[in-house]
């Protein structure tokens, strides 16, 4: 059985994030930090995971602010999409996705993968910081009549 000193690094973190680091959001940590592979989630999606894990109910609150206190001190990327629905992303180095429409998802895209030949120049007193590619995905197989 893991014992609170086998979290100390998730206690940790949420310390460095000015939260206190209660069963919850250390559960939450587990969730997003305890894999080798990068986790695309919405809040509702966590939510989710987070009961069906540890059959237990948690607040959208309380994951909304552990979410949003992790992508401020940049543990998480926000990936906005439409302008109106957001993903989190544990891999917070700039990298591509695909979105698959039909399984309403995230997938990454290796960088080495995409090749730009150029970009447009910046505006007047503006540089380029990032480049990220989302390529949306829809499924092949509609039913025809």
């Amino acid at each position: 059985m893991l014992k609170m000193k086998d979290f100390e690094e998730h206690i940790n973190t949420l310390r460095s994030l000015g939260l206190r680091p209660t069963k919850q959001r250390i559960k939450i940590c587990e969730i997003l930090f305890g894999k080798k592979a990068t986790f695309h989630f919405t809040v509702n999606q966590l939510n989710e995971i987070y009961k069906k894990k540890f059959k237990s109910k948690i607040s959208l609150a309380t994951i909304y602010n552990t979410v949003h206190g992790f992508k401020k001190k940049g543990y998480l990327k926000e990936i906005t999409l439409d302008g109106n629905k957001s993903y989190y992303d544990t891999n917070t180095l700039n990298h591509h996705h695909f979105y698959d429409e039909g399984e309403d998802k995230l997938i990454d895209i290796e960088n080495f993968d995409v090749s730009l030949n150029s970009l447009p120049k910046a505006p007047l007193n503006k540089s380029i910081k990032s480049v990220e590619l989302m390529i949306r995905l829809e499924n092949n197989n509609h039913n025809q009549k």
